[in-house]
């Protein structure tokens, strides 16, 4: 079988500019581990199974709202950031197209381009005001004014997988096992397996991933479980 060069191909790197995955990642890790971390506190502070259950519902509610709210929020707000910045430099590009080009052109050069083709490039970019839009807003803030994250794609992914991810350790309650070791147990096999599927994105080793997350998370419920048994055995509650 022929290898074909990557450049050739139509879909050689995989979309990061959808605005789902980080706040996808983020979500469901972030459910596992607060719920994980929850149940282990009150756990460990001695409480009956349906005080556990009710506490992972309600950190499961309420943890997926303020995710959801607070991606649609932050994207939103860097959306609207971004915007009036392309508004600002289309203002400037019909204002002073010339010393935009000459603007662009140098940028081009401080990056090892011929100055005579710097200067005939941006040039010939200035002639199609939308392209020489574009060009300036990737050049001068990094940035493509055509391909923003969705605010309603960051909110319904982190929503959905916080939900998916804080069930997890909650299962074995609800399916009438009232072990708080098997139930961290099954969170920490979640963390793993979250892990690992990260690792299909980011092309790191899957077990190193998985291992990773499990760590994190462990770190979390085994904190929060002292401070749960402390509390517990003290008499404060």
């Amino acid at each position: 079988m022929t290898d074909t060069p990557a450049a050739l191909r139509e879909h050689h790197h995989a979309d990061v500019s959808g605005g789902w995955l980080r706040p996808a990642v983020f979500g469901a890790m972030d459910g596992l581990v607060t719920n994980i971390a929850l149940i282990a506190g009150v756990g460990g502070g001695g409480v009956s199974p349906h005080s556990v259950v009710l506490t992972g519902a309600a950190g499961l509610v309420a943890g997926a709202i303020s995710m959801g709210l607070g991606e649609y929020t932050s994207v939103r707000s860097a959306n609207e950031q971004v915007a009036a910045e392309v508004a600002k430099e289309r203002r400037e590009l019909e204002r002073h197209p010339e010393a935009e080009a000459r603007e662009l052109a140098e940028m081009w050069v401080a990056r090892g381009l011929p100055r005579d083709l710097a200067v005939q490039v941006a040039d010939a970019v200035r002639h199609n005001p939308e392209e020489a839009l574009r060009m300036h807003v990737r050049e001068e803030l990094g940035v493509d004014p055509d391909e923003q994250p969705s605010p309603w794609a960051a909110a319904i992914s982190s929503f959905v997988c916080f939900s998916v991810g804080a069930l997890v350790p909650l299962l074995t309650y609800l399916l009438g096992f009232t072990s708080l070791w098997l139930a961290l147990g099954v969170g920490g096999v979640g963390l793993f397996v979250a892990g690992a599927i990260v690792a299909r994105f980011t092309y790191r080793p899957w077990w190193s991933s998985g291992l990773r997350q499990l760590l994190l998370g462990g770190l979390a419920a085994v904190a929060t479980y002292f401070i749960g048994t402390l509390i517990g055995t003290s008499g404060i509650v």
